[in-house]
């Protein structure tokens, strides 16, 4: 039995467990960082149900379509409102700052921000605005969450 573990054996196990050890803290540190960096997409329909407010201040992306007549400047500012859309329920969104040349009313949006508690209903506080960049291109989660609302939009009418 003492033959079991030798002094040889002995070593190559701490190594063994010693490199164990160090890769879980690794693996642990780099889900960490994942988890914290990881921004979740939601689309207006799924923000008035309620999903994105149990995390405040976490943020978030919402994507849709901006609705026509909806962007208000404030003059002198950078400060603007305007509506997000997924044809089935809208979102008001406030951003301060400059807006991408192709940010327009109608055309397909992303923005990234928090969700804050407003009068009427959940209000979307974005820190960065994306635009499309052409009149075929849309970002995969905005096609996707816009397809069922838009094929329902159309069969109502």
């Amino acid at each position: 039995m003492a033959a079991l573990f030798t002094t040889k054996r002995k070593k190559r196990l701490i190594w063994v467990l010693l490199g164990i050890a160090v890769l879980a803290i690794a693996v642990t540190l780099i889900l960490n960082t994942f988890k914290q960096n990881m921004v979740f997409f939601l689309t207006p329909t799924q923000i008035s149900q309620g999903e994105g407010s149990s995390a405040p201040g976490k943020p978030i992306r919402i994507g849709g379509m901006v609705v026509k007549d909806s962007i208000q400047r404030e003059p002198g500012t950078l400060k603007m409102r305007f509506v997000v859309t997924d044809f089935s329920h809208t979102v008001p969104v406030i951003y301060e700052g400059v807006v991408p040349d192709l940010f327009r009313e109608g055309k397909g949006v992303v923005a990234t921000g928090v969700i804050e508690p407003g009068q009427d209903g959940p209000l979307f506080k974005a820190s960065e605005i994306l635009a499309k960049h052409d009149e075929n291109y849309m970002p995969p989660p905005v096609k996707d969450a816009l397809k069922p609302a838009s094929k329902t939009a159309g069969s109502s009418e």
